[in-house]
């Protein structure tokens, strides 16, 4: 196979998935959903999540507006350096198509999420009366639609880039695109979500005592529909922007390498990313659960059923093809390290594990325990994943060095690309998650009675462990993707210093004693901190006001409180405090990111940017691991509670445990997921700006 098939068989694989993820939707579809009061709730749902989108979309085109024009006057370098029109047209327009592209698809993979998740909750609720298995299959395969639409397009929109330009530093434009909106899309759904959530469960639970989705409550529907914009949206964008970020990186080595060895790499990267999506396709397609089998384990049993299958397809490519075997052993080491990094993070966040149980016991004594104690778990957690990280990283460097002069960080990169292979299986868990979690509240608030809520909550249980898994792997994902972006950094910097005569090996690796170097390595550890904080704090001031009206709705509108036959509450004011204040603080700790890093880079120059970016993944990784985790130990700490232990729901263990979930909630769905997109974005315009770095710095 040559690289020009290779481009082809992903193409295809690309439409393979899109024809399944639409298969799937047909069958969703056809599946009962005959109960009328579901049927309006859910349209509630559905239309709420999608004006969100189209607010936050609308806004968003207008920032991607201004980036376009910035990135055609300055990108790859400035529009007055280029030495002819056509210059301009072959790097600067192409890099200005690339990144809008890049928001395109990325926008693409929220919007069909959305559209296909508020279908399959209100089937997954109904399928729940007949049995659990009906409802898993239900819930995961509405998830599975997201997952095929997802990859399907990010390694189309690779594949198609690469080919017409034949250019990788394109890709970094594509990606950039993709980064940047999933940061924003995440900030702004999380901060939706987590407020509704938060005020739902304070004032319902906390305060009233009443069920988690009762129909009183005025912040039900906001909840559900956050978890449409947050956990679907949101997250398929970010998985988007993780899956194309890894390629891209990749691509930008393989194309140095084969020019200087006459290599086939680029062919190896588009072949086993494409084998990737296939595993995943199988893997999607066979997957259901047993009679007698709990949710949390057929959903495990097929992410490693795909692992299987990708491990003995990317075998039989390189026995077939002649590839380095030593690059099918570091994507295969990829990959495992991801599944054992899931495997540490479901006993962090299991309720069948004992740190949920102990978290849970705690909660007995009062909410500063619970926090305590989950606060301790989750920063216990963040070893396994770290060590897990830097192991493929270091064995990845040097199973892959002895192939030749930069080879060894290239193993790296291929490292992350068989991490993310089966990110098609990876993305239909996660979607699950918020699929069935709408289902238990259709549920509840449709009167399908306890049995039904019982079966949703087992569900929503194993929802809430498998998100926590897919969160932590695609957080170690990106770690791994931005050392290789580290890495496509420094080959853009030492191109550029080429091309102006600075010479060769401009850069060979950053010394921390090297005053510049660690200028931008304190300030690099300091950004996920501070953008973390900006999150929260969003959060907090929109829960304060959507729990101000929660309280006026329940103290002005008769019977409400009570429960009296035909009183509804007013569920679109909550919707509109959510949004609007979503909508206000998406933009400020998106932008701030990339303005400091800019800044870095103009004072103390490539070095800095260097130190910067290094600063940045090991505080951002192991930031987001811990808010990952102890917010999904949190969650299931309550569940755990609800399901009967500690003396269930409405004693103090169980408002205890609540508090200790509202701490978590802007933890797991906000912030920490977002880190993730926010060092793939700081790394990506570190390398997009690696020319103007390089010439314009101040010292």
């Amino acid at each position: 196979m040559n690289e020009t098939l290779a481009i082809v068989f992903s193409i295809v694989i690309s439409i393979a998935a899109f024809l399944v993820a639409g298969w799937l939707y047909l069958w969703i579809k056809k599946q009962d959903s005959s109960n009328e009061k579901i049927g309006k709730i859910s349209d509630l749902i559905k239309s709420g999540a999608n004006t969100f989108l189209r607010k936050e979309y609308t806004i968003l085109a207008k920032f991607g507006f201004v980036a376009a024009v910035l990135i055609l006057v300055l990108l790859p370098k400035p529009i007055w350096n280029q030495p002819s029109f056509e210059a301009v047209f072959k790097n600067n327009i192409a890099m200005m198509f690339a990144y809008i592209f890049g928001t395109v698809f990325s926008g693409m993979a929220g919007k069909i999420g959305i559209f296909v998740a508020t279908i399959a909750n209100k089937k997954t609720a109904e399928a729940a009366t007949k049995s659990i298995g009906s409802s898993f299959l239900n819930g995961f395969r509405g998830g599975a639609v997201m997952g095929m639409a997802v990859v399907g397009s990010s390694l189309l929109g690779v594949a198609l880039f690469f080919w017409i330009t034949k250019n990788p530093t394109m890709l970094l434009g594509f990606s950039f695109g993709a980064s940047s909106l999933a940061l924003f899309a995440k900030a702004g759904g999380g901060i939706y979500t987590k407020t509704a959530d938060i005020s739902a469960d304070l004032v319902g639970k906390v305060e009233l005592g009443i069920p988690e989705d009762d129909p009183r409550n005025p912040a039900v529907i906001a909840d559900n529909v956050g978890d449409n914009v947050g956990d679907v949206a949101g997250m398929g964008a970010d998985l988007f922007d993780s899956h194309v970020a890894s390629l891209a990186a990749a691509l930008v080595m393989a194309f140095s390498l084969d020019n200087m060895y006459n290599s086939n790499n680029i062919e190896i990267v588009f072949v086993f990313a494409a084998l990737g999506l296939l595993s995943s396709i199988l893997g999607v397609v066979f997957a259901k659960m047993g009679k007698h089998e709990n949710p949390t384990r057929a959903l495990n049993l097929s992410t490693y059923i795909t692992t299987g299958i990708f491990a003995s397809l990317t075998f039989l490519a390189t026995l077939i093809f002649g590839y380095p075997w030593r690059l099918f052993i570091v994507t295969v080491l990829g990959l495992f390290v991801g599944v054992i990094i899931g495997i540490t993070t479901d006993y962090f966040t299991n309720d069948e594990k004992q740190p949920v149980r102990k978290v849970a016991k705690a909660s007995e004594s009062g909410p500063a325990l619970t926090i305590i104690s989950g606060t301790s778990y989750g920063f216990l957690s963040v070893l396994p994943a770290m060590i897990g990280i830097a192991v493929s990283a270091f064995l990845a460097y040097k199973i892959a060095a002895p192939l030749g002069e930069g080879y060894a960080l290239f193993g790296i990169s291929i490292a992350a690309v068989g991490m993310l292979s089966i990110v098609g299986m990876i993305i239909s868990n996660d979607a699950y998650g918020p699929i069935v979690d709408n289902a238990r509240g259709l549920a509840e608030m449709g009167g399908l009675g306890d049995d039904v809520i019982k079966i949703t909550d087992e569900l929503d249980s194993a929802g809430n462990t498998v998100k926590a898994v897919t969160k932590g792997f695609a957080i170690s994902a990106a770690g791994l993707t931005v050392i290789s972006l580290l890495a496509a950094f420094v080959s853009e910097v030492n191109d550029a210093a080429i091309e102006l005569g600075m010479g060769a090996d401009f850069i060979k690796g950053f010394d921390i004693l090297n005053p510049a170097v660690f200028f931008g390595l304190l300030i690099g550890a300091a950004i996920p901190a501070v953008f973390s904080s900006m999150l929260m704090l969003g959060v907090n001031r929109n829960a304060e006001r959507m729990v101000a009206e929660i309280h006026r709705q329940f103290d002005e509108i008769p019977g409400l409180k009570e429960g009296k036959e035909g009183v509804m509450p007013e569920s679109d004011k909550c919707i509109d405090i959510a949004t609007k204040g979503a909508l206000k603080e998406l933009l400020p700790a998106g932008a701030f990111v990339i303005i400091i890093t800019i800044i870095v880079g103009l004072v103390g120059g490539v070095h800095a940017v260097g130190g910067y970016l290094a600063g940045n993944i090991v505080s951002g990784v192991l930031l987001a691991l811990f808010m990952s985790n102890s917010g999904g130990l949190w969650d299931n700490g309550k569940k755990y509670i609800e399901a009967g232990h500690h003396g269930g729901k409405g004693s103090e263990a169980h408002k205890a445990a609540v508090v200790g979930d509202t701490v978590g909630d802007p933890f797991k769905d906000t912030a920490g997921p977002s880190i993730n997109t926010q060092i793939t974005v700081v790394s990506l315009v570190a390398s997009l700006f690696a020319i103007i770095f390089l010439t314009l710095s101040i010292f």
